[in-house]
């Protein structure tokens, strides 16, 4: 489990294919002490994507992850280079403070950053909202972008946007992204299950249309 609150930016290492390409092997340097009392196994949110810790050396920081393929397929984890700079979370634990909203990890899929919006204050972030999704992104809702924990601004037709403020743009790497850039969006779990329990309903009385 997660709570969508950024610790910080990681860096890719080194990208390992397997000879039959069913998956990746990522290597990851974090910041000093960001893997304090880590274990073989952990869960760690890499860009919103809940990954499995399978080598970690607490010393220089750096972890390794296993990728799938259907993970490298659904996210933007397929895109990244050795340099490229992600987000991350370790997993929550208990009595932690939920600052944001409960994430699992789990991504429904890579969406398109379409417009950058910049103000003296604060960054708004329109992305294309992809018709499947369109039901769960509501206004003043929650969606995680890159494990980000965010509030929906204003939902149009086939966007939505996002507001960010300085301190989201310090920690995470939402201010070095620009148009055409692959976000990872996971969608709450509580509007989803609203939403579809709604949507049956509906249905088994014909109500609708």
């Amino acid at each position: 489990m997660f709570t969508g609150i950024v610790q910080g930016q990681a860096t890719i290492l080194s990208v390992t294919d397997t000879p039959d390409q069913s998956f990746r092997s990522l290597a990851v340097k974090f910041p000093d002490n960001a893997l304090d009392r880590v274990t073989k196994g952990a869960s760690i949110a890499l860009n919103g994507t809940c990954l499995t810790v399978t080598k970690f050396d607490t010393q220089t920081s750096h972890a390794s992850f296993d990728v799938i393929l259907e993970t490298l397929n659904k996210t933007n984890l397929g895109e990244l280079k050795v340099g490229d700079n992600l987000n991350f979370e370790r997993a929550a634990r208990y009595g932690d403070e939920i600052g944001g909203h409960i994430m699992s990890g789990h991504v429904f899929g890579a969406i398109e950053l379409i417009d950058v919006l910049k103000t003296p204050s604060n960054v708004t972030l329109v992305f294309k909202l992809p018709r499947e999704a369109k039901a769960y992104v509501l206004t003043k809702g929650f969606v995680g972008l890159n494990g980000c924990s965010l509030t929906v601004g204003e939902v149009d037709d086939d966007r939505f946007n996002v507001h960010l403020i300085p301190e989201t743009l310090d920690v995470t790497t939402f201010g070095m992204l620009s148009n055409g850039a692959k976000v990872n969006l996971e969608l709450d779990a509580s509007t989803q299950a609203i939403v579809d329990t709604v949507q049956r309903v509906l249905e088994n009385r014909n109500i609708n249309n």
